[in-house]
């Protein structure tokens, strides 16, 4: 399937915010442009509320965020993909 490139204009202080906002929910704006096409289309309308006072109550997010620690506590958070998929493949045998 092709790509292709979709432009628009907007004032400089909105992209400034919007950008500021996908942070905080750990995505950026072309990522969030991306998800709203797919779930429009999708759900042929607009599907859904992303606000970042949700955020905190968000078990997938804590569940992310909790990893990411527990990743640091035991010294892993710094494994390639391959030392990663190596580990797999070991505890499966």
């Amino acid at each position: 399937m092709a790509n292709t490139l979709v432009q628009f204009r907007t004032e400089e202080t909105a992209r400034i915010k919007a950008v500021s906002i996908c942070e905080k929910l750990g995505i950026d704006l072309p990522t969030y442009l991306r998800m709203c096409m797919s779930r429009l289309i999708q759900e042929n309308g607009v599907p859904f509320s992303m606000k970042i006072d949700e955020i905190s109550e968000n078990k997938g997010i804590q569940a992310m965020k909790a990893a990411s620690r527990i990743a640091v506590e035991n010294g892993i958070s710094d494994m390639t993909l391959d030392e990663i998929n190596a580990e797999i493949t070991e505890a499966r045998k």
